[in-house]
């Protein structure tokens, strides 16, 4: 999870992501703001986070960053729902790529705020941009 949470710097915020939303934890306080650009076509051409949270979350920043160029919004947030319905025991690990490497802050619930996070402030940026929740 270090190594992934090393990989989150590629993906900074930058004033010119227009769909954008911040998420905090309640339980450890940390907070991510996350900032997308959809192409013309509607998919998700550019996203940026700024994060201040333990490497778990970073990790989680850093899996939901780095494949979700060229993905419809909708397919960031049934992501991030399964991830949710996962961590309390009532679906499957999602399909996304690198996820796996979450696996083991399940038997961790005091993490699991930290690794939803990320999918949270994606979810409340991309509905900015008109797709239900």
């Amino acid at each position: 999870m270090l190594g992934l949470a090393t990989l989150l710097a590629r993906y900074g915020l930058s004033d010119d992501l227009p769909l954008r939303a911040e998420a905090r934890s309640r339980s450890c306080g940390s907070v991510i703001a996350a900032g997308f650009a959809l192409d013309d076509a509607g998919l998700i051409e550019r996203i940026g986070m700024r994060v201040s949270a333990c490497a778990i979350g970073q990790a989680s920043a850093t899996l939901l960053a780095q494949s979700a160029k060229g993905r419809a919004p909708d397919a960031v947030i049934a992501a991030g729902d399964a991830l949710g319905a996962w961590l309390e025991g009532a679906g499957d690990l999602p399909d996304w790529p690198g996820i796996d490497a979450l696996a083991p802050a399940l038997p961790h619930p005091g993490r699991h705020g930290a690794l939803l996070l990320p999918w949270k402030a994606a979810a409340q940026a991309l509905c900015e941009a008109g797709e239900p929740r």
